[in-house]
């Protein structure tokens, strides 16, 4: 992993940002940013701060030849846990109370390089039929 962001006690649902976390999750930055400009979603803008923030510490102190390019950096891991509950309470009727539970979330992101290109499907065959030749001499 080469830069990493996290975002502590944010007052949104942990259950409704993994909704968007795992629309993200795997793609790259740039494809990332235009998954979460086109999300409907309040936790879109919160989770598109956070890659800009791992972003940016991923290109902060490196000189302008070894900076990376958004295509370049792909989204390798990302989660949203549980922070504390914001305990409250609501009038119901017949003078009871009722509990209202204000969840908070961590959420946290980590970048990596986009892997090299596999090989195709055909050389993968011809290196393991050499590699079967130089096995039987």
């Amino acid at each position: 992993m080469l830069a990493k962001a996290r975002v502590k006690y944010m007052r949104i649902s942990p259950r409704k940002t993994r909704l968007v976390l795992d629309t993200v999750r795997g793609k790259t930055v740039e494809r990332a940013h235009a998954i979460l400009d086109s999300t409907n979603k309040r936790a879109g803008g919160v989770v598109k701060k956070v890659v800009n923030s791992a972003f940016a510490n991923l290109n902060s102190n490196r000189p302008d030849k070894d900076k990376f390019l958004a295509k370049d950096v792909l989204i390798s891991e990302i989660k949203a846990d549980n922070g504390p509950v914001l305990k409250r309470y609501r009038a119901a009727t017949m003078g009871r109370a009722t509990p209202v539970r204000h969840r908070t979330a961590h959420i946290s992101v980590g970048l990596d390089k986009v892997p090299a290109e596999r090989p195709e499907a055909g050389q993968a065959g011809q290196g393991s039929k050499a590699k079967a030749e130089t096995e039987s001499k």
